[in-house]
């Protein structure tokens, strides 16, 4: 035979599911065979634990575990070759391997060469580094197998070419961020020119906690035709077909190169992926949130609707004297036009209680952040005692401009379990909600165009206290994202008091960071895995 089916099995699995991660692979082995008449099935990195699997590889039972996943699958008999990937000890080191089972045998194994240590990957805390190359045949076609961080690094690509293989396969754990995709399609194309190789690229598609896998597994052939891209945040699964007399790849089946989209499309599916997983997968029954009139909170619930469904999300508008009737309405319409539930409880007589009880200790004290920020917790509190009543998980609603200055109560509007907005700056969050009713109007209008406001004081606006959010997003880009020094920012133009009170806030406000919910990464540089700061540190402003 000249020619064989290559299944990409674009998958979805749950971290640590191993069992049933497992049936999972059967599942889709089969259906591969009898649908695709696959002869080669290639699953994403760490198939059966999922990734990133982090201190559960350190269990004293992973390897039992493991052990008992690939023999489930060798009793399958699967007749088609089953690439995935799973961790495994040899003489008390565990490697990150990528396996082959062919019917009811391990035929091959390769252990990952490279392993990242970078940005949102600790792998050198757990794996020990292969150093050989690894190949499998298939009617004489020989398979070179490579891991995720080989292809980026392009070394064991080499040593699979020069060991002879007429096909790489790699299995890959790629998480998202913006333009990673783009990115990644030119490391691929790159690497089949430089070794004239066909590259077949299987990635994971799915939510991991912050993390969003986007898919677009692909396939390139040697002269850089892109022949197979899987769907962006989808399942799939998808054959590219080798042919050995031309040694090319080829898709055989209508619509195998998927669009990308624009970056604000992809940008809101990450978003959505990303909090449909996180709920799904945790087992919450639905979200609450607390919905303002702004358009944080309007966007964080126009995705959480397109997450899990409108049927499962819960509004609450929690006025106090300083909500503006504008507010209050633009909450009710956002409510209807998305059908979710939607009650109003006024926060007015548990402030007055708590005040009240605080008077004596306040007394001969000026009013100051502390009565505003009671006003947040109280809000806390209510939404909280919703999520513990009905088994909603609170989504917090903070863009990540106001995370990196501080510009949210501890214990008020920090309070939840998931953060949508945590790494999306305030003047995407204005281009998201504008993307999303191009889909379907669904936010106000007003939302939209009003000046931001915490409304916690009369007449309060965001920009009285920082600088215009198209500016202090620009500073937070080159200090947060870049790394550049305050010398740095102000050599490209910016004031530098704005400067020099951006990075103060940023650098002030770790300690609240550290006690915030999670949020979605989607960039290169997110507060949490990828920013690491002390809190206690005597670090001064400077070059």
């Amino acid at each position: 035979m000249s020619k064989l089916n290559i299944a990409m099995a674009q998958i979805n699995a749950l971290v640590g599911d191993i069992v049933g991660n497992t049936e999972k692979v059967i599942a889709t082995v089969k259906n591969a065979q009898e649908r695709l008449c696959a002869d080669v099935i290639v699953f994403p990195e760490l198939t059966l634990t999922g990734y990133p699997p982090e201190d559960l590889l350190l269990r004293p039972s992973l390897d039992d575990r493991i052990d008992a996943a690939l023999n489930s699958i060798c009793d399958a008999n699967l007749s088609v070759y089953t690439v995935i990937g799973y961790p495994k000890r040899v003489e008390g080191k565990l490697y990150n391997v990528a396996g082959v089972v062919f019917e009811g045998q391990v035929v091959c194994e390769y252990i990952k060469q490279c392993l990242p240590n970078y940005q949102v990957f600790d792998e050198k805390r757990y794996f020990s580094e292969g150093s050989t190359a690894s190949s499998f045949s298939v009617n004489g076609i020989k398979i070179g197998l490579t891991v995720c961080e080989d292809i980026w690094d392009g070394s064991p690509i080499t040593q699979s070419k020069t060991a002879g293989v007429d096909l790489l396969l790699n299995i890959s754990a790629s998480p998202f961020h913006l333009n990673k995709q783009q990115y990644r399609e030119r490391l691929v194309r790159d690497r089949a020119q430089e070794v004239s190789l066909p590259i077949v690229f299987v990635n994971w598609v799915g939510g991991q906690d912050e993390l969003v896998f986007d898919g677009g597994s692909v396939a390139f052939n040697p002269d850089g035709e892109l022949v197979v891209r899987c769907p962006m945040f989808e399942e799939s699964l998808v054959v590219a077909q080798y042919d050995h007399s031309s040694r090319k790849l080829s898709s055989v089946s209508l619509g195998a190169v998927c669009e990308l989209g624009d970056e604000l499309s992809i940008a809101y599916r990450a978003l959505v992926l990303g909090v449909r997983d996180y709920v799904n997968k945790n087992r919450f029954k639905g979200v609450v949130l607390g919905l303002s009139g702004g358009i944080d909170s309007a966007l964080t619930l126009a995705i959480a609707c397109d997450a899990i469904g409108p049927e499962r999300v819960e509004a609450v508008m929690m006025p106090f004297r300083y909500t503006s009737d504008m507010s209050i309405n633009d909450a009710k319409e956002e409510a209807d036009l998305l059908g979710v539930k939607y009650r109003s409880i006024g926060i007015e007589p548990m402030y007055s209680a708590f005040t009240a009880s605080l008077e004596e200790a306040f007394e001969n004290t000026q009013k100051d952040k502390t009565e505003e920020n009671l006003q947040a917790r109280t809000r806390g509190v209510l939404l909280m005692a919703l999520s513990n009543k009905l088994g909603y998980l609170v989504l917090t609603t903070g863009n990540k401009s106001e995370m990196a200055v501080g510009y949210a109560t501890l214990y008020g509007d920090m309070a939840g379990g998931l953060d949508v907005l945590k790494d999306v700056p305030k003047t995407m969050v204005f281009k998201l909600a504008r993307y999303r009713n191009t889909i379907e109007y669904v936010i106000p209008e007003s939302v939209i165009t009003r000046p931001p406001s915490a409304e916690l004081a009369p007449d309060q606006k965001d920009e009285d206290s920082l600088p215009a959010y198209d500016i202090l997003d620009q500073i937070l880009e080159l200090y947060i994202e870049k790394d550049c020094s305050y010398d740095q920012i102000v050599e490209q133009g910016f004031d530098a008091e704005d400067v020099r009170q951006v990075i103060r806030l940023v650098d002030l406000n770790e300690y609240k960071r550290r006690q915030a919910p999670i949020g979605i990464r989607m960039s290169e540089r997110a507060f949490g895995r990828d920013r690491r700061y002390p809190i206690t540190n005597g670090w001064h402003i400077g070059s």
